[in-house]
């Protein structure tokens, strides 16, 4: 057995003290570099996004000065139009990404919604003028029924609900008195389903929605599907994805029964020295004009990661495959703070636009907590996009009579 005195335990204590403290010095300085070098990394990222967005706003400021003036294209400083209703729990969470459709020269909303058991649910509002809310259902008048109700994180991702009905894109197609509306249903996966209801019962708020069928196929994940407001050469069109090109399904009614599905593929491609290196899919369904099909959609910018923007494109109208002209900046990106303060940050996500009154409007979902609407004068907007000048968000006041 060993035996210390106490000499031997001080000189032994002293040591250990000098080595712990030697240690945890070190301890320190390797933290403290790291700490260092994270913090150096962080400021190098943001002074790289900073510059990026300098650039970008120089570069336009040159083409203004050159001739080429960007268009204004403007948010409302009433923004959000809609938010979560806390005396609704259906609805308590978050409003966000709605179809909107003209009828009787009113805007008709439909929305989603996430409440406090966690479900997808569709929410209606109307509006006169465009921008202010008239009224606002108390009640969902859509939901999808989940075959189970389990946890899914595919629906979490994209939105954060547990399931039920997604994203919900509604048109009118020529001639008809049915609305169609395509949505992304979270049961089991993300599918693209498809519903309508009767023009009447829509305006009587009587939501007698016919049985949603999948017109994707099972087993894969889909989003973003829209349907034209016209049939082209005689059938109905259905745009299911625009990377890494703009396709479309032809089909001769939209019953899909007997197991009919729409082959679709989505992604691969990223674009290269632009600022939507990676196309996420259609906004809302394309509007007719003299120029061609116009359309939105949403990208991201490899530079500028984890911020959804919105971009346009123009589309030939007798064969939408063939784009025409695209905006060679994003006409939506997310600089406002109930854009950048909510359930995911840096997402602007349009899914309805009418043209009333001379003016294009967008509404669009806001940090996938909010709904905005942003406009601008239809004819000048169609103008600067089809000459690829960059159109310039703004804040507008409005006059509230």
């Amino acid at each position: 057995m060993i035996v210390y005195n106490k000499f031997e335990d001080f000189v032994y204590g002293h040591i250990m003290k000098k080595v712990v403290k030697r240690i945890t010095k070190k301890k320190i300085v390797r933290k403290s570099r790291i700490v260092r070098k994270a913090s150096a990394k962080r400021v190098q990222k943001k002074t790289k996004k900073a510059s990026y967005r300098t650039n970008r706003a120089k570069r336009s400021a040159k083409k203004t000065k050159e001739g080429r003036p960007s268009l204004a294209f403007a948010k409302s400083v009433q923004n959000p139009i809609i938010s979560p209703k806390a005396e609704n729990g259906w609805e308590a969470w978050q409003t966000f990404n709605p179809g909107a459709v003209l009828l009787n020269d009113k805007v008709h909303f439909i929305y989603r919604a996430i409440g406090e058991d966690g479900l997808s649910r569709l929410g209606y509002a109307v509006s006169s003028d465009g921008f202010r809310i008239d009224e606002r259902s108390p009640y969902p008048v859509y939901e999808h029924r989940l075959n189970r109700y389990p946890f899914n994180f595919m629906s979490f991702a994209s939105g954060g609900s547990w399931g039920g009905a997604e994203d919900p894109r509604i048109v009118r197609v020529l001639g008809e008195d049915i609305l169609y509306m395509t949505y992304t249903a979270c049961d089991e996966g993300l599918g693209v389903a498809l519903t309508s209801i009767k023009v009447k019962d829509f305006l009587k708020k009587k939501w007698n929605w016919e049985p949603a069928v999948l017109i994707s196929k099972p087993g894969e994940v889909h989003k973003n599907w829209v349907i034209f407001p016209e049939k082209i050469s005689g059938k109905y069109a259905i745009l299911h994805s625009i990377n890494p090109e703009v396709s479309i399904t032809y089909v001769d009614d939209l019953k899909f029964d007997d197991g009919n599905y729409v082959s679709s593929f989505h992604g691969g491609k990223v674009r290269k020295n632009c600022w939507d290196s990676w196309v996420r899919g259609a906004g809302p369904p394309p509007i007719k004009t003299k120029e061609g099909w116009l359309l939105f959609y949403h990208a991201i910018d490899k530079r500028d990661q984890g911020r959804y923007k919105v971009g346009a494109m123009i589309l030939d109208l007798n064969d939408p495959t063939k784009v025409l002209h695209r905006s060679i900046e994003p006409i939506l990106e997310p600089d406002e703070e109930y854009e950048n303060n909510g359930f995911k940050a840096g997402i602007v996500y349009a899914s309805g636009a009418v043209v009333k009154d001379g003016k294009i409007f967008v509404y669009y979902g806001c940090s996938d907590s909010y709904i905005g609407v942003a406009y601008a004068d239809f004819e000048e907007f169609m103008e600067a996009l089809k000459k690829e000048m960059k159109p310039k968000l703004r804040l507008k006041t409005l006059k509230v009579r």
